[in-house]
């Protein structure tokens, strides 16, 4: 690869994405533009404006925006429209977020004529790839630059030197191992490494970021109730809210009383097994209040289709695919499923649980009059259930009276 002129890099304001960028400089001798998303980390933002500063780019190369409606409206929604877990447990907070970063890195390498993207991703994570395989459908022709698979400052030490000798500012705490990896946005926070490398340990509660221990959460339970259109959670409590004030308010409700903390140990798309802590809070509640809206909107064959293709598209957005043909041809699906998924949905939110304990639609495919176990004056006829049960069983007696001569 011929060395780049003028590089977007995906900056944070921290240690590593700093480093990066002086050896960009240093290493390519190229222009450094950078990018730095708000997703709803809940992180000063402004610091990194002034780091990068203080590493000599320009003002005018300095991106910091606020995507969190972005990141809620046209990422999270549709990928909950899903129901989407990974491997049983995941609600894929960090792999959702990697695509709009890649997409605003391209488009701003566009607008600035820049012919490659930077990410600080290491070479034994999923990260990497989702940044890599989004920009190139985005734009086959650019050019990405992970320096962590490339640069021989291969440990802590080496960085820290690095640093110095680059005047770059290290905090204090920085200068020791870091006790463990964070990854935040609005949907969760992702912890990984030292401390929660061995999966055999519970790890420490400072780990929890976002949430109570449930065993401290309130004693008593809280009622929320969640209002439903095509499939998105549009109000709480009767109140409109925009996509991300909704999960921000979400976060907090799960956050006080414990909820959506999970555990992991996952299998990464490079190979390897990884333990990681994640608090998704918002994002739990939100899940129980999907499925139970569906519940009553959403016929069964749908329904099972769904949870049956469910798998299929959660690994396509864990893997990096958020942009291939096949995770759209799977939206398509799902969002046509939604057309009638509306109502509201009561939830009882109780020491680490959130539990449906109601749920009502205009459009809803219950009929009481169907299954009630009083007098349905005439809704069902329970003696077709007999000529349904014959038909069905049909080819299981065939098959039972064929082992019997068998025999």
């Amino acid at each position: 690869m011929s060395a780049p002129k003028k590089v977007v890099l995906a900056y944070s304001g921290g240690l590593d994405t700093s480093i990066i960028l002086k050896w960009l400089q240093t290493e390519y001798n190229c222009e450094v533009v950078t990018f730095t998303a708000d997703l709803g980390q809940g992180e000063e933002l402004d610091p990194a404006r002034k780091k990068a500063e203080l590493l000599g780019i320009k003002p005018e190369n300095i991106h910091i925006e606020d995507v969190r409606e972005e990141f809620v409206r046209d990422f999270v929604f549709p990928m909950f429209r899903a129901n989407a877990v990974y491997e049983g447990l995941y609600l894929l907070g960090t792999s959702i977020a990697r695509p709009l970063i890649s997409k605003r890195l391209v488009e701003i390498a566009a607008e600035c004529g820049a012919d490659a993207v930077a990410h600080g991703a290491t070479g034994k994570g999923n990260d990497q790839v989702r940044f890599e395989l989004a920009a190139y459908a985005l734009n086959p022709d650019i050019k990405v630059i992970a320096p962590w698979r490339e640069w021989d400052l291969t440990s802590r030490t080496r960085l820290l030197d690095f640093a110095e000798k680059n005047q770059i500012p290290i905090a204090t705490d920085k200068r020791g191992e870091a006790p463990f990896s964070v990854d935040a946005n609005l949907l969760h926070t992702s912890s990984e490494g030292k401390v929660l490398e061995d999966p055999a340990v519970a790890a420490p509660d400072y780990v929890y970021q976002r949430t109570v221990h449930p065993e401290d959460a309130p004693n008593t339970p809280e009622f929320i109730e969640i209002t439903y259109k095509k499939g998105d959670p549009v109000a709480i409590n009767g109140k409109a809210h925009s996509p991300a004030e909704l999960l921000t308010a979400l976060n907090e409700y799960g956050g006080k009383h414990g909820i959506g903390r999970l555990d992991l140990v996952e299998g990464r798309f490079v190979g390897m097994k990884s333990r990681g802590i994640y608090e998704t809070p918002g994002g739990t509640i939100m899940l129980e209040a999907h499925r139970g809206i569906e519940s009553i909107t959403l016929d069964r064959g749908a329904a099972h289709l769904k949870d049956e293709l469910m798998p299929k598209y959660a690994e396509l957005i864990y893997n990096g695919f958020w942009f291939s043909p096949e995770r759209e041809m799977l939206q398509a699906l799902i969002d046509r499923s939604q057309e009638f998924v509306a109502g509201t949905v009561r939830l009882k939110l109780y020491k680490g649980s959130v539990q449906t304990v109601g749920r009502w639609s205009d459009f809803s495919l219950y009929s009481e009059q169907h299954v009630t176990f009083e007098d349905d004056q005439g809704a069902y006829d329970q003696k077709d259930a007999a000529g349904f049960i014959k038909i069905n069983a049909l080819r299981l007696r065939l098959l039972a009276m064929r082992d019997r001569q068998g025999q």
